[in-house]
């Protein structure tokens, strides 16, 4: 672990290797766990301001259980969330003509109806951030169905934190990027 500003950082997201793989796992940490995707309480309201002009991608079983549930939930814990379905796929999954889960939020993005990607937590994925008081934990979660996206992060030779660079600089910004940078260069050397 080192430190960077207000960040603790495992060593594993710049000694590990990480590339997705979505034809291999098809989108699967999308629709498998027991847990929707974490948001921070600025996201609640991004996704239930953009909900309506993301609500034409969704499919039909994702807008009956946000309608019931809301646009996002919040655990026992008090943590903000996005609502599943049976427990299962987030309610904002979508699949494509090759049954890979993709994200209907990321798809209005796409397509320019909405200027927000996606929950960041799902843009890191898979570097998981736990926000304390005095600090922010950064770290990577393994998971059993990225094992492809290992293997081929391996291949690749792909840092996770160079795969993720986009979200840490949505999340963190530049100049703590480029200290991450740093810090991976020595850690190499």
């Amino acid at each position: 672990m080192f430190q960077l500003g207000k960040t603790i950082v495992s060593e594993d997201i710049i000694e590990k290797d990480f590339v997705c793989n979505l034809s291999a796992c098809k989108g699967a940490c999308c629709i498998d766990g027991d847990a929707g995707a974490p948001l921070d309480l600025d996201e609640t309201k991004i996704i239930e301001s953009i909900y309506p002009k993301v609500k034409p991608f969704l499919r039909q079983e994702g807008i009956d259980e946000i309608e019931k549930q809301g646009t996002f939930i919040t655990t026992e814990d008090g943590e903000f969330e996005t609502p599943l379905i049976n427990g299962a796929d987030c309610a904002y999954v979508i699949f494509d003509d090759k049954n890979t889960a993709l994200c209907a939020i990321e798809e209005a993005y796409n397509q320019g109806e909405v200027d927000w990607k996606k929950p960041v937590s799902c843009h890191l994925y898979p570097v998981r951030v736990k926000d304390y008081t005095e600090f922010s934990a950064v770290n990577y979660h393994k998971w059993h169905i990225c094992d492809v996206a290992c293997t081929l992060g391996e291949e690749l030779q792909v840092p996770i934190y160079k795969f993720v660079k986009e979200a840490l600089v949505r999340k963190f910004g530049e100049d703590w990027y480029s200290e991450l940078e740093k810090v991976a260069a020595k850690l190499k050397s």
